[in-house]
């Protein structure tokens, strides 16, 4: 067992299963710029002649583009495209999937044998929650609460993992040896999504003190979030930056 972890965790090892604490995003392919918007904004005032806007600097459109998401005109937002490749657990892409605005294709586990490699929260996980659900906040954890959530995710994995193997071992199909594993385990998927389908995602799955509406997401599935929101705004930043300064409520 390896656990890969930030440098607030320290790594354990052992022969077999390895448990992380950390999410994986990685941009794949996209079609996004602020220059999207643009075009697609103003084809509704220069019809075809809004092709020239394609290769225009957008930096001279901020104020279109600030007005688009200020009044709610989503829309010319949506002419973009961004695809991620994502490793997460199975319990993060139970609420991802909640966001029918994104196409994905995960891995199978009726096809392909599911690695060995979990999920541990790391040092830095708030484990304890304080007050009820609409009204609530996670702080901190003792040392000896993060030691037991630790230590009983291991032992629980490692079991559920060895009768994988063993069932899979018998000539089990595996669809069937699965059913053992805990939502705990590792999967991958490509996901594709525009650019206000990706709003729409962070204003529910980031907490920030600039929202207007305040989220609680739950954290692991924030740390995917933080990372989209990463890509995003290298690619479309005066668009990132009209996002943020309304409150970050998707257009």
């Amino acid at each position: 067992m390896t656990i890969e972890t930030s440098a607030a965790t320290p790594a354990v090892e052992s022969d077999q299963v390895r448990f992380r604490s950390d999410m994986t995003v990685e941009l794949v392919k996209h079609a996004a710029s602020d220059a999207d918007v643009i075009w697609a904004a103003r084809v509704s005032t220069k019809g075809e002649q809004s092709l020239d806007e394609i290769d225009a600097d957008p930096e001279r459109s901020r104020g279109l583009i600030n007005y688009l998401m200020r009044d709610r005109h989503g829309s010319p937002f949506e002419h973009s495209s961004l695809t991620f490749f994502v490793s997460a657990p199975i319990f993060v892409w139970r609420e991802h999937f909640r966001h029918r605005i994104a196409s994905y294709n995960e891995e199978s586990g009726r096809y392909k044998v599911l690695e060995p490699v979990f999920y541990v929260p790391g040092a830095d996980r708030p484990l304890k929650q304080i007050g009820k659900p609409g009204a609530y906040e996670f702080v901190a954890g003792t040392a000896e609460q993060h030691e037991l959530v630790t230590r009983a995710t291991i032992a629980s994995c490692e079991q559920a993992y060895a009768a994988y193997q063993e069932m899979l071992e018998a000539g089990v199909a595996r669809e069937v040896a699965r059913i053992v594993l805990p939502l705990t385990i590792y999967s991958s998927a490509y996901v594709t999504m525009n650019a206000r389908a990706l709003m729409n995602f962070l204003s529910l799955r980031r907490s920030s003190p600039d929202s207007r509406f305040p989220s609680f997401p739950q954290r692991e599935i924030e740390m995917v979030a933080e990372q989209y929101e990463e890509a995003w705004q290298a690619l479309m930043p005066l668009t990132h930056a009209a996002f943020v300064a309304n409150g970050r409520v998707a257009p």
